[in-house]
């Protein structure tokens, strides 16, 4: 397992990001980004926050992915749980506005569909909150196991 880098570039944290937002372009201006990154998500504004889980591809999506993304996704094949994926992610983006993002770790995705019924009862605030962090959790994960 790799240690936390001290110096991170662009590139580099676009890649575990899943794009350039103002979140990676901060991040890449300071030490220890990964370890520093829910304080620099704190400063942004909710609109660069929204754009930062936009980047992330959808739970169960299945086209367009990244390596990482596609690793994450699984191999979930079960036409009643994409489906299901597919109605509540729906539901999620309506009732907030912006992406649903879990950090999966490794469980499977029938499993995220409960998490994913929890987090709709939840307040905007706390889910972008709550969004942002599985963002720094997903992108911490992937560089320790690149």
């Amino acid at each position: 397992m790799r240690d936390l880098p001290r110096k991170l570039t662009t590139d580099e944290l676009a890649e575990l990001f899943e794009g350039r937002t103002r979140l990676v372009e901060r991040l890449s201006e300071v030490e220890n980004p990964l370890e520093r990154a829910e304080d620099i998500l704190v400063a942004l504004s909710h609109k660069e926050k929204m754009d930062a889980l936009a980047a992330h591809p959808a739970i169960g999506q299945r086209t367009g992915l990244s390596p990482h993304s596609a690793a994450e996704q699984g191999d979930e094949t079960d036409p009643e749980v994409l489906a299901e994926l597919e109605r509540l992610n729906a539901v999620y983006e309506a009732k907030f506005g912006f992406r649903f993002v879990v950090f999966v770790n490794r469980r499977p995705q029938s499993e995220i569909l409960g998490v994913l019924q929890q987090r709709i009862a939840r307040t905007r605030d706390e889910e972008l909150d709550t969004g942002c962090r599985e963002l720094v959790a997903i992108a911490r994960d992937r560089w320790t196991r690149i």
